[in-house]
């Protein structure tokens, strides 16, 4: 072989190698050495086998996978892609046996693995779509159908959509492109930062791939070969957004055992065998569990379980998801993402683009500039979208074709996609709200002389317009005569707290006591809001799996949607202004509250947790704002979502590009890359994009 590795002052592989199935073999084998227990997890995540090594508490999940049957539908994927694009199918294979060929001795370097006991597996060509699979499942966020069911339920039909918000667990993104004619150098510039949940290692690898073929810089997934999301290819460079697309179904399925020991479900044409096997889920330490896995037509089921012992009808819910029906997840699009140029070349190689549904944006050399839509839609009733739906109704089914994407013009000398109600509007139903898309655009709007140096600066924008509201809620607050025992008034206490919070600049800052006093407010009203009588019904989740949580906590769905309920939820007005007037009255007989950073700090989810908590350092920024972190307000200050990577991508010289992630290139502890990005990335700075072979360190061996 002729493949080179080479590092960069943080560590990150730059490789080159003879052709590009070579390259994705070189990608997987240093993805193994750097990110061996990373990798490893994520293959056990995928299969639903990784309560066998990291205990109970991932039981749930390898439930889920297990009968969502995402291992069977990656393996469904790729012999579709075998059978219609075998070269593709081949560089996916090549980078299989690259992680195979270094996962031994990646795992030697890693602690975690002597920690649990795990022996490095064996990855399949498979396995990388697997683990794309299972990344994303998640990522359109099906759950929030089973919240809506229950707000119906407990509120009524016209408050179903009350809540709408970027949901709780949803991935988010910042994403900007700035033409030539707004940039200092006459060329485009294309940035923005990835929000998802922080894990240790990172969710993005920053890696270099070069053969005859193209020469790559970007953010690639472990375990996934290519650089789907972000890459500049020198004439061109994409990014891309969560285009906030509902594209999965939930079926409300009837099922019953039939003589043989069988399962049938109810459908439009009456009663048809389903699909139905067990399986087991080993838990280290604990009981294995059992799983019944049943596939209906619409698709997998993902809760109910028959009653024990009375053999007659339960029901269930079934997941329509795309990859399952097509067998495409849309990796023919990786490699000619790679083997791009232009912006035509990045339009193309994305009309193959199947899961999760992104907003694009890309910029060429020659002035080129997209943006687009890219992803399978499916189209059907509009019921799907909101709600759970009865499979025995023939309107729920899905066309045979997928909707139209979206696309738009650059127009103003820049564009933004930031998870809002836009490009992207006819094919979803909840959005985030405007403010990090308007804030940017206004920003952006606000110069025409942009580089890569200053561009950062948006990144680093902790201005929060969704503290709007509530500010007006707090300045109205004060409805009576001063005094301890005015009716309907504010004491002098709270009053210097409503004044304070009324000249505080909206700055999320880390070391801003003012934003400090905003979450202690904001966070007193939150819980009153949510203990209100009104929300009753909606304190306590349904019985669904413990995955689907997250989008069932009534607290956090009142934290996330405070600004519509502050002004147009059930809660009668004169309620709302008095738990305003109560927050305040609570927080100024308390201890004064600590800066916002002194709390507000980074929570990373590791498979295997830190013994010291403590050693994470304190966020600036908050959900809405451009620098996004999202706690949940009023139950926990700590921070499990933010930029999981930012970048700047230079159209006019590459080597003037940035980028950075929240920890370091090695997913081992110890090693001087596993964290040395951490301050860059808390200070808002980006590390360099070192393009200049000679001034990189070539390994040996």
């Amino acid at each position: 072989m002729s493949i080179e590795v080479y590092r960069d002052a943080y560590g990150v592989p730059h490789l080159r190698a003879a052709d590009p199935e070579e390259l994705a073999f070189a990608q997987g084998r240093v993805t193994a050495l750097d990110r061996a227990w990373q990798l490893e997890v994520e293959r056990h995540r995928a299969r639903g086998t990784s309560a066998a090594f990291l205990g109970a508490a991932e039981a749930g999940w390898d439930a889920f996978v297990r009968r969502a049957r995402l291992a069977d539908t990656a393996r469904r994927c790729l012999a579709r892609l075998e059978e219609h694009d075998p070269e593709t199918a081949d560089w996916v294979r090549a980078y299989a046996d690259g992680v195979n060929d270094g996962l031994a001795e990646g795992a030697r370097r890693a602690p975690e693995f002597a920690a649990t006991g795990l022996a490095p597996g064996r990855w399949e060509a498979w396995t990388p779509l697997a683990v794309w699979l299972s990344t994303h499942i998640l990522f359109a966020g099906f759950p929030t159908k089973l919240w809506r069911e229950q707000v119906a339920t407990a509120l009524g039909e016209e408050w179903t959509e009350l809540f709408a918000a970027d949901g709780p667990a949803t991935a988010g993104s910042n994403g900007w492109l700035v033409a030539g004619e707004r940039t200092a150098s006459g060329a485009a510039l294309v940035a923005g930062d990835p929000h998802r949940f922080i894990e240790a290692p990172g969710v993005y690898q920053q890696i270099r791939l070069a053969c005859p073929a193209y020469d790559v810089v970007g953010l690639a997934v472990p375990g996934v070969p290519g650089l789907a999301h972000f890459g500049h290819a020198g004439p061109v460079a994409w990014a891309i957004t969560n285009a906030m697309a509902d594209y999965q179904d939930l079926y409300r399925e009837r099922l019953r055992r039939t003589a043989t020991g069988g399962v049938e479900a109810y459908g439009p044409e009456g009663w048809r065998p389903a699909a139905a096997h067990t399986e087991t889920v080993e838990v280290a330490g604990g009981e294995p569990v059992l799983v019944e896995v049943v596939e209906t037509p619409r698709g997998p089921v993902i809760t109910g379980e028959e009653p024990a012992g009375t053999g007659g009808e339960w029901e269930g819910l079934s997941l329509r998801y795309v990859p399952r029906v097509t067998g495409r997840l849309g990796f023919e699009a990786l490699p000619r993402l790679l083997a791009a140029r232009t912006v035509a070349d990045v339009d193309a190689a994305l009309d193959t683009w199947v899961e999760p549904v992104n907003v694009v944006l890309a910029a060429d050399t020659d002035g080129g500039l997209l943006h687009r839509v890219a992803g399978h839609v499916p189209v059907r009733d509009r019921a799907n979208s909101l709600r759970p739906v009865p499979a025995w109704e023939p309107a729920h089914a899905w066309g045979p074709e997928p909707a139209p994407l979206p696309r738009a013009d650059v127009t103003d000398g820049y564009a933004v996609m930031a998870n809002a109600r836009g490009l992207a509007a006819p094919l979803g139903v909840e959005f985030a709200p405007p403010h990090r898309a308007d804030r940017i655009a206004e920003l952006l709007a606000a110069s025409a002389d942009w580089t890569p140096e200053n561009t950062t600066a948006v990144h680093r924008d902790t201005d929060n317009r969704a503290a709007a509201r509530l500010l007006a809620a707090v300045g109205a607050a004060d409805g009576g005569p001063s005094g301890d025992d005015a009716p309907g008034g504010l004491t002098p206490a709270a009053r210097k707290v409503r004044e304070r919070l009324l000249a505080w600049d909206r700055r999320m800052d880390a070391d801003s006591a003012d934003a400090g006093l905003y979450a202690a407010v904001r966070g007193a009203v939150v819980r009153r809001l949510a203990a209100h009588d009104t929300f009753a019904g909606l304190r306590e989740p349904a019985p669904y799996p413990e995955v689907f949580r997250p989008w069932l906590y009534l607290g956090p769905r009142v934290g996330l949607a405070l600004e519509t309920l502050l002004v147009a939820g059930p809660v009668p007005a004169a309620d709302v202004a008095r738990i305003v007037r109560e927050a305040l009255e609570e927080v100024a007989a308390g201890e004064p509250p600590a800066v916002w950073g002194a709390t507000h700090r980074l929570a990373p989810w590791q498979a295997l947790p830190h013994p010291d908590d403590d050693r994470w350092p304190g966020l600036g920024g908050d959900h809405d704002c451009v620098l996004s972190v999202s706690s949940v307000p009023g139950y926990t200050d700590r921070g499990a979502r933010a930029s999981a990577a930012r970048y700047v991508w230079d159209l006019a010289d590459r080597g003037r590009s940035g980028w950075i992630v929240p920890f370091g290139a090695s997913g081992v502890a110890g090693d001087p890359h596993h964290e040395d990005q951490l301050p860059l990335w808390l200070r808002g700075e980006l590390a360099p994009v070192t393009t200049d072979w000679n001034r990189l360190t070539k390994e040996q061996g």
